[in-house]
């Protein structure tokens, strides 16, 4: 496997106009340890990414829209050759920032659903009237010809709206569905009662490869849910058939499980690269190195490259290779990275006894 930087998040802002129940970063409204880096330093940053690759680039937070200088930045990088992207809430889009979204050059955005009525979307968010924000801005972008992605985040208070917010995201008109499996970071160590279940978590995906085989106009996929892609060829070996990966020019278009550190990384908002949105252990920091020397040499990437270093049932796993296991979701509940994925039920065949 090649490991070239593909698809980068990037943490422009830890502002947030929404205090949801997962959020990785904790993002509030007002944040003093945490300042917005300037435009100059944003500008810095892309040249240094695009002289060395040309990965996607994902404007996140916290909210980006909340920064006033966001479409100059997503100018900026358009510029430079970049594929820029913006993930949002939805809540501030309107007609104006919908006319500098593609003038700015950004190619495709992501909204956050989590629930297919308001009572279940705006509970997960926690604000009132979050849900008729993201079906706002689904209908502004449809109205203003803006392609967009559509992300939902699961755990046991919501995991029965799957079915139900797949067909929703359908209905609004997105490019792709990606359901996914939280990991408990940030605000969402919180709710580390409310992960979903070992069995549930199988069950969930066998029913998204289901779905999967009979969905032709929207690309869906699992995210933060690595034993997908075991799952998938076990399927496809059992029934004699298999499910089309279809994948976005503006996504890594690999077919494996945990890309962290291997094909995708998350710069937050203090310059340090991190091995995804949902890992948080720093590689380095592009305020004292290069992302090239980050890249290549850190330590942490070089680990979750070496897939010989990784443990327990994962170490021993013939899905090794395909799924990989969680990195952030071992590192998050065992304090381990390299430790086995801790919400699989498969047992590798090497750790199988038989009578």
């Amino acid at each position: 496997m090649e490991f070239i930087p593909k698809w980068i998040a990037w943490e422009i802002t830890r502002r947030c106009n929404l205090k949801c129940v997962h959020c990785r970063s904790s993002s509030e409204m007002v944040v003093d340890e945490h300042p917005d880096f300037p435009i100059q330093e944003a500008c810095r940053v892309l040249d240094d990414i695009s002289g060395y690759a040309q990965p996607v680039i994902v404007l996140s937070g916290g909210e980006p829209l909340l920064r006033k200088d966001v479409f100059d930045i997503a100018r900026y990088g358009t510029g430079k050759g970049l594929r820029m992207c913006l993930a949002t809430n939805g809540t501030l889009v309107d007609d104006g920032v919908c006319v500098k979204i593609k003038g700015s050059g950004i190619r495709i955005v992501s909204l956050s659903l989590d629930g297919s009525t308001e009572e279940v979307h705006d509970n997960f968010r926690n604000e009132k009237g979050a849900f008729k924000g993201i079906t706002n801005a689904a209908g502004l972008f449809k109205k203003h010809g803006i392609e967009f992605i559509i992300n939902s985040s699961f755990t046991k208070r919501n995991q029965e709206e799957i079915p139900r917010v797949y067909r929703l995201a359908k209905d609004l008109g997105a490019t792709a569905w990606y359901m996914f499996m939280i990991v408990p970071t940030g605000r969402g160590e919180d709710i580390m009662n409310e992960l979903i279940s070992k069995e549930d978590y199988e069950d969930i995906l066998d029913w998204h490869y289901r779905m999967e085989k009979n969905e032709n106009d929207m690309l869906v996929r699992p995210t933060c849910a690595p034993h997908y892609y075991r799952v998938v060829l076990q399927k496809n070996k059992e029934e004699g058939a298999k499910v089309r990966r279809r994948t976005l020019k503006f996504s890594t278009g690999g077919s494996k499980g945990c890309l962290a550190g291997q094909l995708i990384c998350l710069l937050d908002v203090d310059g340090n690269v991190l091995p995804c949105s949902y890992f948080p252990k720093s590689a380095g920091n592009i305020r004292k190195q290069s992302f090239k020397e980050i890249w290549e040499n850190s330590g942490l990437f070089r680990d979750l490259r070496d897939f010989k270093k990784y443990k327990g049932s994962c170490g021993s796993c013939e899905y090794i290779n395909v799924c990989g296991g969680c990195r952030a979701r071992a590192y998050s509940m065992q304090g381990d990275y390299l430790a086995e994925e801790p919400f699989c039920r498969h047992i590798p065949m090497r750790l199988r006894t038989y009578p």
